[in-house]
């Protein structure tokens, strides 16, 4: 299987992370304009499953290194594919109530209260976790200026027209749930990833070429692309459950049918796949420079997509055209704090 060795790359690589998680919503935007994102989430969630499964059987099932796909999953014990799973179903709740907090109480709270809170306590629980053999200082201290930014995004798009109204309690309460949650995928994930022992015995060690060569994958546990999918699979079951009720009962707007979904042309369907395929590229980016540059660091960086997902909206689809100088000024204080965090972030670990 292909691993990343040097932590250069893995920065890049949870660079492309955070580019992957910050965009793949745009593709609800090309889908068409009456196509309701309950619709488009089914071929989302399929487009996550198909990319999982192809980064498994061909990057993760070749090369010298480790384990193969279907090896690995032979000897995988019951207690990691379970945590890998319920990774998948934890996201997938978090996710649906993310969309409904920004669908009621708007991109302004749903995405401070909701990402900022999932990156708060997402680093916390993964450093805990599994503590980085780096700087904890730099680490939170860039954590905190990642949360400020997003807070400065959300009081300039406050001031955008048509962005005054009061606050949905329900929007809130969702959007606090969704941080909970979406703080906490990343743990289950990472706790059925198997680790590399020591030929020598001693502490277990993460998993890269120079460790295998002198040691063995952990059994019972799961490869980076494993563990991966079976995330995926995790996220397409419990769809079946959360958004068919989620159809049937909307927190915003009328019911959707589910035959709807059959009425779709080619154009709403396949945006759907694509948007699933570029998160589930950066979430497998991602776990695999896990191994390198930590989980805690590595999740950080990742959920650093809020700046992506800005970037769009400000220079893209010129969301802050009619916005008042005053949340220009916001946005540029965004940029520096995002900046200067995420830099302290990868600091971190050198």
């Amino acid at each position: 299987m292909f691993l990343v060795e040097n932590y250069l790359i893995a920065v890049l690589f949870c660079f492309v992370t955070m580019v992957c998680w910050g965009s793949w919503a745009n593709t609800q935007k090309l889908a068409g304009k009456t196509w309701r994102y309950e619709l488009f989430y089914w071929d989302y969630v399929f487009g996550v499953v198909l990319t999982g499964l192809l980064f498994a059987i061909t990057m993760g099932n070749n090369g010298g290194l480790g384990r193969g796909f279907f090896d690995d999953l032979s000897q995988a014990q019951a207690g990691s594919l379970v945590s890998a799973f319920l990774g998948g179903v934890v996201f997938n709740i978090a996710n649906i109530l993310l969309v409904a907090a920004i669908a009621i109480a708007g991109m302004s709270v749903a995405f401070p209260v909701g990402i900022g809170l999932a990156l708060v306590l997402g680093v916390l629980i993964n450093f805990v976790a599994d503590p980085a053999d780096g700087n904890a200082v730099l680490l939170f201290i860039g954590v905190g200026l990642v949360t400020g930014a997003v807070i400065l995004n959300a009081i300039a798009y406050r001031q955008l027209p048509n962005q005054q109204a009061g606050v949905s309690t329900k929007g809130l309460v969702l959007a606090v749930v969704c941080g909970v949650l979406m703080s906490l995928f990343y743990f289950f994930v990472g706790n059925s990833l198997a680790k590399v022992v020591p030929e020598n015995g001693g502490e277990l060690l993460s998993v890269t070429a120079a460790n295998l060569a002198n040691g063995t994958l952990e059994t019972g546990k799961l490869t980076p692309y494993t563990a991966n999918f079976i995330f995926t699979i995790g996220i397409l079951l419990s769809n079946f459950i959360v958004n068919t009720i989620v159809m049937v009962k909307p927190f915003v707007g009328t019911p959707v049918p589910l035959t709807d979904y059959f009425k779709g042309t080619f154009r709403d369907h396949i945006w759907g796949l694509v948007g699933g395929g570029i998160w589930a590229i950066g979430m497998t980016l991602n776990v695999l420079a896990a191994n390198v540059a930590s989980k805690a660091v590595a999740y950080g960086l990742g959920q650093g997509a809020t700046l992506v997902s800005a970037i769009w909206g400000v220079f893209i689809w010129r969301e802050f055209r009619n916005a008042p100088k005053s949340a220009n000024k916001l946005l540029a204080a965004m940029f520096l704090f995002f900046i200067v965090g995420l830099t302290l972030l990868i600091l971190a670990k050198l």
